[in-house]
């Protein structure tokens, strides 16, 4: 069974491709004031990067961070990766190997935000403040629980064995890794779309319940106009398939690869079509319209196998060479990229995070006590304390009679006399309650030390209470 959500790359990444023209779906509903278009991206630490991640998500995505009027945020999100993969060492391994990646295929953090998902721990905060009125019957819903519950039920299990609360709980931290740098849109994938909803949900729900549009609603980003880049089988390449060609492996190893995928049994001189090609797709990805247009002309003509692979590692390792003197580079200097992802972690948090979170503290009463004034007449900023109301209590004791009281706290302040049938002392209690029985012919007695007129002061708030409820 799978541990988390399917994707495993940014939030349910864009497909293979080369163009990139994000659309939105949804029309926020309370933008913020004149400033740069917030796109946000998470990237998620698990696995080792190949080249459909380099296509469909970083390439793509590292174009766009160059959009004018734009002001880009990307993370990796190593809290969320928790939830699938529980091998420390594997975590800080992938870490480090995506965050090399994305820095040598040309991220610039002194131009976006590139930050580690952990050290943003108002991230958590802001979390659990979005849980609190966030709905279960939403959570029910997600497509990733959804999944592992139907799973669950074909193998005549438990709807939720093998369930943890972090798969359940995913859509509320993505939801604050959203909303608390108040992000207008995130590219993701149509399976991710129902993610982006819940985080508008749930901010919606926080800013009617505390009185202010604390958030943004954030849009999804798609782009329609992307292929799925294939494996060495033909089908999506994708690490669950062990199909897959790492972007920075060595190049006699990346071209025994491109060598390995696998194709037909026609040989040189007959006819060969692109439809469904591996070879084909995967060379289309990395070359130029023109020279795509001549590949596929090549196959027409019935070029070799041979020929044909190696054509398309040419345009894999002329692309992806000076990135692999990069990365070998950054991976060489891993005290270098922790420093970098430390350094826009404290930034961020600084500029945004924590001046959002003291603000969100105080909207949600999380308040300095110590400024609480106390002082009455036009001076004080709060009302008086309302003191809590009596109780009624009913009980039955040994004997087998029933009886009622009223308390305030610990201290009776009215004590029945025995009834034989519950009943008649639920009847005294309501006629007490909307002054229908006088307390001096109440079946009662004030409880010891306590005068009659602080019992009936106690009759009089609850009925007061019970007025002002049944108006409302």
């Amino acid at each position: 069974m799978t541990n988390g959500p399917r994707h495993q790359w940014g939030y349910g990444r864009p497909r293979a491709g080369q163009r990139l023209d994000w659309r939105p779906v949804f029309r926020s509903l309370s933008p913020m004031s004149q400033r740069p278009q917030r796109v946000l991206t998470g990237i998620t630490t698990s696995g080792t990067p190949h080249l459909g991640n380099y296509v469909g998500a970083v390439r793509p995505a590292i174009a766009a961070s160059r959009a004018p009027n734009t002001e880009s945020f990307y993370f990796l999100a190593d809290l969320h990766s928790l939830i699938k993969a529980q091998d420390p060492v594997r975590t800080q391994r992938s870490t480090l190997e995506i965050a090399a990646t994305w820095l040598a295929a040309g991220l610039d953090p002194a131009k976006v935000w590139f930050y580690r998902q952990s050290d943003v721990p108002e991230t958590t905060e802001l979390m659990w403040l979005l849980t609190c009125v966030a709905g279960k019957g939403i959570l029910n819903r997600a497509h990733a629980y959804k999944a592992a519950v139907d799973r669950n039920r074909a193998d005549g299990e438990d709807d939720d064995a093998a369930v943890t609360a972090g798969l359940f709980m995913y859509p509320v931290l993505m939801a604050a890794d959203i909303l608390i740098f108040n992000a207008d849109r995130v590219p993701v994938g149509r399976d991710q779309i129902q993610h982006i909803e819940m985080a508008r949900d749930f901010a919606q729900r926080f800013n009617h319940v505390y009185g202010r549009d604390w958030f943004n609603l954030p849009e999804a980003a798609i782009d329609d106009n992307v292929a799925t880049l294939p494996g060495l089988d033909g089908r999506k390449m994708s690490k669950s398939y062990d199909n897959t060609i790492p972007l920075f492996v060595p190049q006699a190893q990346l071209k025994k690869l491109v060598f390995s995928i696998l194709t037909d049994s026609k040989m040189p001189g007959e006819a060969k079509s692109t439809d469904g090609s591996a070879l084909f797709q995967l060379y289309q990805a990395f070359a130029t319209p023109d020279e795509t247009a001549g590949f596929a002309a090549a196959f027409s003509e019935g070029i070799g196998w041979g020929d044909a692979k190696q054509q398309l590692f040419d345009v894999v390792e002329r692309e992806i060479a000076p990135m692999r003197e990069r990365y070998e580079a950054l991976i060489a200097k891993p005290g270098d990229i922790e420093d970098t992802l430390r350094d826009g972690g404290q930034r961020l948090r600084e500029r945004y995070a924590i001046p959002l979170l003291r603000e969100l503290r105080d909207a949600v009463g999380l308040r300095d006590l110590g400024k609480v004034a106390v002082a009455t007449g036009d001076t004080a900023d709060i009302a008086p304390a309302v003191r809590p109301l009596a109780v009624f209590k009913q009980y039955r004791e040994p004997d087998g009679k029933f009886y009622f009281k009223l308390v305030d706290g610990e201290r009776v302040l009215l004590q029945s006399h025995a009834f034989d049938v519950p009943r008649d002392a639920g009847q005294t209690i309501a006629r007490l309650r909307n002054g229908e029985l006088a307390l001096a012919d109440a079946p009662a007695s004030p409880g010891e030390g306590v005068e009659a007129t602080t019992v009936q002061a106690a009759l009089d708030a609850l009925a007061a209470a019970d007025a002002e409820k049944a108006a409302s």
